[in-house]
């Protein structure tokens, strides 16, 4: 019998992050050019926060922001993450119950060493943990 899997069997590594002091217009061309949604907010060596293509529409567009706007008046600030050596199923029902399509992961010395996402979870080959995240995941809101 295999082994479960862990996180760091199926996360994405190399991140890439923005900073709060950089700008909306800087943080979505960053994630234009690396085909993302979501990228960390980091600073000093710390996770502080992530922003989304949703909160730049949402906090920022929908309210005439200028693109020059911080990353840091639109973040969202409530950091979540899963551990590297975490089980994968684990981890998709915790994202499943939070509502989440991606995480952040880090090591056990809180240090980001990649993202997990529904598709991760999706091609992991644990359809358990799949269908649970997906069921947690795109349910309506």
């Amino acid at each position: 019998m295999n082994a479960a899997k862990k996180i760091s069997d199926v996360m994405t590594p190399g991140v890439h992050l923005a900073t709060p002091d950089q700008t909306i217009h800087d943080a979505a061309a960053k994630m234009a050019a690396e085909d993302v949604g979501s990228l960390p907010v980091g600073e000093n060596d710390r996770l502080v926060g992530m922003i989304t293509d949703r909160d730049i529409v949402v906090r920022a567009v929908a309210l005439g922001l200028d693109t020059q706007t911080p990353v840091r008046e639109v973040m969202s600030a409530a950091v979540r993450y899963c551990f590297e050596d975490e089980d994968v199923a684990h981890v998709a029902q915790n994202m499943a119950e939070l509502g989440v399509r991606r995480l952040p992961v880090v090591d056990r010395d809180k240090r980001l060493v990649g993202m997990v996402a529904l598709s991760n979870v999706a091609h992991c080959g644990n359809k358990g943990a799949a269908n649970e995240m997906l069921r947690g995941v795109a349910s309506p809101h």
